[in-house]
Formats: C-alpha cells, sequence, structure tokens
C-alpha cells in the first residue's frame, strides 16, 4: 500500500492532531460545514441508493478510510472501538440535523438550493482528489451559507417544528454506513493495509463524489446509482496485492558489495570465535606467548606462508 497523505485529511490533522480525534473531525465535518444538511434537503436520502451514497461517500468517505489505515495505531479491535465512540455521535448529530430539515426547507427555494448544494458536492469532490485545487475554493459552509441566502423564501414561512420520523430513520441509517464501512476496515486494517492503494481510491473516490453531485444538480439521472457504480469500479482498482511482495523481494534492498565481500563489522565480531577447521590460529597459543609450530598445515592454503615462517622461528 502507498503511503498516501490524504488532502483533506492533512489539512485537519495539521489543526487537531491526534489520531481518534482527527477521525472525528472528518467523520462529523459534514454536518458542521453544511454538506449533510445540504444534500438532507436536496432529497438525497429519498431512496436506498441515496442513502448508501451518501453513507459511503460522504461518511465513509476516502478520507475515513485515509484516517483508519495510515493514521490510526492499534490493534483492529482498538481502532473499531474508537471509530464507534466517534460512530455515535455522528448517528446522533445526524438525526438531529435531519430533524430540522422540514423547517429550513419551508423558508427556502429548494430548486435553487439544490444547485449550491451540487456546487458544494463538486468543491468537495475537487478538493479530494488535489489538495492545491482545493486551496482557491471556498469553504462549503460558506457556499452552503449563500445557498441559503440566495434561496431564502420567506413567503410560505413556517416557525413551528416539523419531524419527519421517515427522514430521521434515514439520516440515521446514512450516518450508519459511514460508521460500518469505517469500523469494518479497522477490523480488516491489518489486510486492507498491504491490499489497498489508498491514493488511487481516493482520486476515484473523487469521482464518484463528482457524480454524486450532477445526480443533485440533475444533470445525471438520480435513479440509476452511478455514484455507486463508479465506487465498486474504483474499490476494485484500488486493489494492488502484489506491490509489498515485490518490494520485499527487490534486489535493490540487498548489499552484494557487502555480502560477498564482507564486511569489516563481521570480522571483528568473529574475531574472539574459535577458528574453523584446517584454518591456522595465530593468537600467542601457549602461556608463554609463542606460537605452536605444530599447530599448523602446511596443505592450508592460507595457513602456508605463516606456518614457514613459524618453522623458521622455531629452528633458529
Amino acid at each position: 500500500m502507498s503511503s498516501s497523505r490524504h488532502p483533506v485529511a492533512l489539512s485537519i490533522e495539521q489543526r487537531v492532531g491526534g489520531a481518534t480525534r482527527l477521525l472525528a473531525v472528518v467523520m462529523l465535518l459534514p454536518l458542521v460545514d453544511g454538506i449533510f444538511p445540504a444534500l438532507v434537503l436536496a432529497g438525497a436520502l429519498d431512496s436506498v441508493a441515496g442513502i448508501l451514497e451518501v453513507g459511503l461517500l460522504v461518511f465513509g468517505g476516502s478520507a475515513t478510510i485515509a484516517v483508519v489505515l495510515a493514521e490510526m495505531e492499534g490493534s483492529p479491535v482498538e481502532r473499531a472501538r474508537s471509530v464507534l465512540l466517534v460512530g455515535a455521535a455522528l448517528v446522533a448529530l445526524a438525526v438531529v440535523e435531519a430533524a430540522l430539515a422540514p423547517t429550513l426547507a419551508s423558508v427556502l427555494d429548494l430548486v435553487v438550493f439544490e444547485r449550491f448544494a451540487a456546487v458544494v458536492i463538486l468543491a468537495v469532490a475537487a478538493a479530494t482528489a488535489s489538495a492545491r485545487v482545493g486551496e482557491y475554493l471556498p469553504r462549503p459552509a460558506v457556499v452552503v451559507a449563500l445557498g441559503a441566502l440566495g434561496s431564502l423564501d420567506l413567503a410560505g414561512a413556517t416557525l413551528a417544528l416539523q419531524v419527519d420520523p421517515g427522514l430521521l430513520v434515514r439520516a440515521g441509517a446514512a450516518a450508519g454506513v459511514g460508521v460500518a464501512v469505517a469500523a469494518g476496515t479497522a477490523l480488516a486494517s491489518p489486510v486492507l493495509q498491504e491490499l489497498v492503494d489508498i491514493d488511487r481510491f481516493r482520486f476515484g473516490s473523487a469521482v464518484a463524489l463528482g457524480v454524486l453531485g450532477l445526480s443533485v444538480a440533475g444533470l445525471v439521472p438520480s435513479e440509476a446509482p452511478i455514484a455507486l457504480a463508479v465506487l465498486a469500479v474504483t474499490a476494485l482498482l484500488a486493489l494492488d496485492p502484489g506491490e509489498e511482495t515485490i518490494d520485499r523481494y527487490r534486489p535493490d534492498d540487498v548489499d552484494l558489495t557487502a555480502a560477498l565481500s564482507g564486511s569489516s563489522d563481521d570480522d571483528d565480531d568473529d574475531s574472539d570465535a574459535e577458528p574453523a577447521p584446517g584454518t591456522v590460529a595465530v593468537d600467542g597459543g601457549g602461556a608463554d606467548g609463542e606460537s605452536d609450530p605444530a599447530s599448523t598445515s602446511e596443505s592450508d592454503v592460507y595457513g602456508t606462508t605463516t606456518a614457514a615462517k613459524l618453522r623458521r622461528e622455531g629452528n633458529a
């Protein structure tokens, strides 16, 4: 797996720090910057496919998976426990925002607001694909605020709180899908870290998110789950099972010079070891420090010169 630094996750990490805190900010960000309320008001949760698209692309998108795989530490169970802790808050806040959506819809022109919602999603998709492009785009919260002002319609405004139980269930289900994806990624992190190329998955997720934005804008038929199809193809293309095996046996990692000639450190470590059979040990031999010429062998290739020298000294 390539070590990826997700643009969105990296910018958040520089502000908050800490893997669990980073995961919380990444997963709760759609609730804060207005992406999720915009999708709710745009009717993105009206179908099962829409619920899956929002859960997989908004809450459990590439930024969440990048944080779980590349930033979080500990065992898979510990990672999953942290994900579930964040997920409990995510589901609760998603339901609260969905409860306010009908009231907000009564004071907005939804046709105009849906266009701003599509712009927000496309901007997030562009920032996901490229950090440099994201620097020149406005914040999603700014676009959502401008969209709310531009689509404000006080003619049919009602101040009473309108709660749609079905919408609450769909909102909780969308958030639950994102939590399930993050928890499953955490449990399978030892395998996925070797199989998944995060960079490929990030670019593919950006394309799928862009398709979702075009669907909200009405430029792509919303009946067909095109964004889910793009995400499925992305998941397949992001699999790279052979990369770790190739790296493990890459010949560049072997020092051929040291293997053939022997390093000086190995010679130092073996200086006190017993000599191998058939070799000459010149270490002072006896108690008086003189070598024993009988312990040498003239037939030994490496000890022939030394043996002759010792014999001459003994004859002298």
